[in-house]
């Protein structure tokens, strides 16, 4: 008997290994092209066994899709320092997520451009991604307009809508970014701080736009 077992790879790790391989396939082929051959191959298993592990392509989609959105909002949260100046953190914030959304070109794909596009329940699992991050969002606005004014000068609603809008424009930032050549996560962090930085201030400070005439 040789001294020496072969060890069996832990299922955990087995697991990880065939969710990397779908998240490949699906991003690059699209949910709908890709097949749990592909993604067996792909991950250098058996298609049985990626059955066994994850029941089924819809089963396996939807672990892909939290899995994705779990590491994009840790990634998030981890760039922002608590207690940095109001732009400081949202800059910070900026490029720990277009930084991450270029780093895993096949994760945002799966979560802005196949999840969306599928119908249920694929659509309800970004929905809560999104929700978590505009949550995380509304509060860095919030703590701004109270750094700003020694109180919460901004309505609820008014932050509320700042947020969605940013997340919306950082959303179709990184889709662009992706598949621009050159563009770098600091690149594109840059370019919506530019764009969203000098609207906030102003408001945070009491200068919102008004429209003549009206």
């Amino acid at each position: 008997m040789s001294a020496v077992k072969s060890k069996r790879m832990p299922r955990a790790v087995r697991e990880q290994q065939m969710m990397d391989a779908a998240v490949r396939t699906f991003g690059q082929r699209g949910y709908r092209a890709a097949s749990m051959d592909e993604i067996a191959e792909s991950a250098g298993v058996s298609k049985p066994l990626v059955y066994l592990y994850l029941n089924s392509k819809e089963e396996l989609f939807t672990a892909c899709i939290r899995r994705e959105a779990k590491s994009l909002v840790e990634a998030v949260r981890a760039g922002v320092e608590p207690g940095l100046p109001a732009d400081r953190q949202l800059w910070s914030g900026l490029r720990a997520f277009f930084t991450h959304t270029a780093e895993n070109p096949d994760g945002w794909a799966v979560l802005h451009q196949q999840a969306p596009s599928q119908g249920e329940p694929f659509v309800s699992e970004v929905a809560v991604l999104r929700e978590e991050i505009i949550a995380f969002v509304t509060g860095l606005i919030g703590a701004a307009a109270r750094e700003a004014h020694h109180d919460p000068a901004l309505p609820d609603r008014d932050v509320a809508g700042l947020a969605q809008a940013l997340v919306g424009a950082a959303e179709a930032l990184a889709g662009w970014a992706n598949v621009t050549p050159g563009v770098s996560a600091k690149e594109a962090a840059g370019t919506l701080m530019n764009f969203s930085w000098a609207g906030l201030e102003n408001l945070m400070h009491g200068r919102g736009w008004q429209s003549r005439g009206e």
